[in-house]
């Protein structure tokens, strides 16, 4: 239905540029051959009515047109629009999965073990299920959420871990601003996944969030092993960057070091 609608929709542009050009054509032609003027001024000598038939025509023709024009530029940019959406959705879908993965691996080698502690597992596993689920196909999330879910993973990890980690998360918000779901976690899923996963002690993961109506800073700190760094930026923080170009196109800042066996990440976002 909407591809024909689409086709008689360009045939009426056709006819009517056609028309058009048919038109002053047509005068031409009447002036040469059948009157046989050796020179041609459009509409002299007519009727004025024709004349302000026609000068109407084109004016209605010119209005429809400019008309039409917006009406592709409206099209086009609410294409856009659902592209970036349908991109943004597809990104934050793809958060967590590997994560997931992991932790059910984990939980099931431990149910015949420690009972208790997998039980512990397995709730705190459906709240971060939970919200990537269902909070993460929002448009936004407040602070307080984000920060929540991060410090749900953080006592996941504390009850799956049998080593000691130090593991520090200090918030500071002024003003509990909205921010994309699911944007600070691939920072500190990398933090545990490139630095306390490899390390069998002295791990360490240290945390910082600030925020006031203006902006929002995120650092990051954790330690790596040197032989288990990988050399490549992984998929996650491609991720993050894309999304961070498509939802805050400048207005943020990422910035990435890795020196002397700690890495250091910290986010800047403009409200």
């Amino acid at each position: 239905m909407i591809s024909t609608l689409k086709k008689n929709n360009w045939l009426a542009v056709k006819i009517i540029a056609l028309v058009s050009i048919a038109i002053p054509l047509g005068v031409m032609a009447y002036e040469f051959i059948i009157l046989g003027n050796e020179s041609v001024v459009f509409l002299e000598d007519y009727p004025v009515a024709v004349g302000v038939i026609i000068i109407i025509y084109y004016t209605i023709l010119l209005v429809i047109g400019i008309l039409w024009i917006l009406s592709q530029l409206s099209s086009l940019l609410t294409l856009r629009n659902e592209t970036k959406k349908n991109e943004i959705m597809h990104l934050q879908s793809q958060v967590n999965p590997h994560f997931f993965f992991n932790m059910l691996n984990n939980i099931y080698g431990l149910v015949d073990k420690d009972t208790e502690k997998t039980k512990k597992l397995i709730l705190k596993l459906s709240e971060l299920m939970r919200y990537s689920i269902y909070e993460g196909e929002r448009t936004t999330v407040t602070l307080e959420e984000e920060v929540n879910y991060i410090q749900n993973f953080l006592d996941l990890h504390k009850i799956r871990y049998h080593k000691p980690i130090d593991i520090q998360f200090k918030t500071d918000i002024q003003v509990n601003s909205d921010i994309m779901p699911l944007l600070l976690i691939i920072l500190v899923e990398n933090a545990f996944k490139h630095g306390v996963e490899n390390l069998r002690e002295n791990a360490y993961v240290h945390i910082k969030l600030k925020a006031d109506s203006k902006k929002m800073i995120f650092e990051i700190e954790n330690n790596f092993d040197v032989k288990e760094f990988p050399e490549k930026e992984g998929i996650g923080l491609k991720n993050l960057k894309r999304r961070l170009y498509l939802v805050y196109p400048k207005k943020h800042t990422l910035t990435t070091t890795s020196t002397n066996s700690i890495y250091k990440a910290k986010l800047e976002l403009q409200f």
